[in-house]
């Protein structure tokens, strides 16, 4: 039996947690965030927003149950570095198609597991959100803190240059898994790619949509000429304020078609009407947050991946825009709408994956608006 390879994750302020390296032995740099969800962990590894950041689960036994090429939601992985407190390398899953560390090597992210990762989420909940770095072997543990002060900060980087598509795309899966009776598809969406999951975009299709995915830096007038009866705005990473092409965009098609956003796209979609955003202490990363429904009181538990959060502030001045769900962990802004334009969009992942799917109605929602603006347009 060979002996584990020594790694270990250094903080930003100092802190260290020593571990056994597992996946790609290189060097992982970025923010470090903790994840509550109890299951999907290939889902989250694979989640464009996660680009830049290093990932830590709070569930302690990730890799029982492998990897497989369907539970992927991209074409690759972009996040920096994966930390557990047990990493299993003896998956029992009859789905499996090979282990987790694998997984990592392949795609050159590197692991550390047998962290007391309860500690090292009190640190993060105490700090709020700090940069860290997974190194491997003997390590100078002063040096290393002093370069993981260095790296930059999330706020101010344009990640979603490195995640979106290079061309456009259309896409025809539904959902496989339940069984889903889809409407005949009438209405042609056009999905700009901000690190888009394709659970979001399988759920598009099982609601009616026929989906073009575009390039996130494609300009309004391209999109028009596709046809579009409406446009979604994806998930993705970074800081939506370093995006700010995006917004014009946003800003311009919000003047001629139906949106619907979803968490990077909520933000850019909330900036494109004239709100601000703000950085979270510590983001939301989970499958059990709980967002309450301005209009019906109902309270739907939400799968949740993001770090910036419009700022409640400045909606105040814009009462064209109607908050729709609020958290209530922290009473953030989860959901806005306009009053007045077909115009809506929310923080949360209505496609979960992982998670609950309280929400996912809001496909049908979105399927609904477009239907009356067309109705509305149609002479007659």
């Amino acid at each position: 039996m060979h002996k584990p390879f020594r790694a270990c994750l250094v903080l930003a302020d100092g802190s260290t947690f020593q571990g056994e390296a597992f996946g790609a032995t290189t060097t992982g740099a970025g923010e470090v965030v903790f994840h509550t969800g109890m299951t999907g962990y290939q889902e989250i590894l694979s989640d464009p927003s996660y680009a830049g950041q290093v990932v830590c689960m709070t569930c302690p036994e990730i890799g029982n149950v492998g990897v497989n090429k369907e539970d992927a939601e991209s074409k690759g992985l972009f996040l920096r570095g994966l930390v557990v407190r047990d990493h299993t390398d003896a998956p029992s899953s009859w789905r499996s198609q090979g282990t987790l560390s694998e997984y990592l090597y392949r795609h050159g992210v590197p692991g550390i597991s047998g962290v007391d990762t309860r500690r090292l989420v009190r640190r993060i909940r105490t700090i709020g959100a700090t940069n860290g770095l997974i190194l491997h072997g003997d390590v100078d543990l002063d040096a290393a803190g002093e370069e993981a002060r260095m790296l930059p900060h999330l706020v101010g980087q344009n990640l979603v240059d490195a995640v979106t598509c290079t061309t456009p795309y259309a896409w025809h899966q539904g959902s496989t898994w339940p069984a889903v009776a889809r409407p005949k598809p009438m209405y042609r969406v056009v999905a700009y790619d901000f690190g888009i999951k394709h659970s979001i975009l399988r759920m598009l299709v099982d609601a009616g949509f026929e989906v073009v995915v575009v390039p996130a830096a494609t300009p309004a007038a391209e999109a028009l000429a596709l046809d579009p009866h409406g446009i979604f705005l994806s998930n993705g990473p970074g800081d939506p304020a370093a995006i700010p092409y995006v917004q014009a965009i946003v800003g311009e098609l919000a003047e001629r078609k139906p949106i619907f956003g979803i968490c990077l796209g909520h933000q850019i979609l909330g900036l494109a009407l004239g709100a601000r955003v703000k950085k979270l202490r510590f983001g939301h990363h989970g499958a059990n947050h709980p967002a309450r429904e301005a209009e019906t009181g109902r309270i739907l538990i939400t799968s949740e991946n993001h770090g910036f959060a419009l700022d409640e502030e400045s909606l105040r001045s814009l009462p064209e825009l109607e908050v729709t769900h609020v958290n209530l962990n922290d009473n953030c802004i989860e959901g806005i709408r306009h009053r007045s334009r077909p115009l809506f969009s929310v923080q949360f992942h209505p496609e979960a994956s992982p998670g609950p799917h309280d929400a996912s109605n809001l496909f049908a929602r979105f399927r609904a608006m477009i239907k009356t603006d067309a109705s509305a347009a149609t002479p007659g």
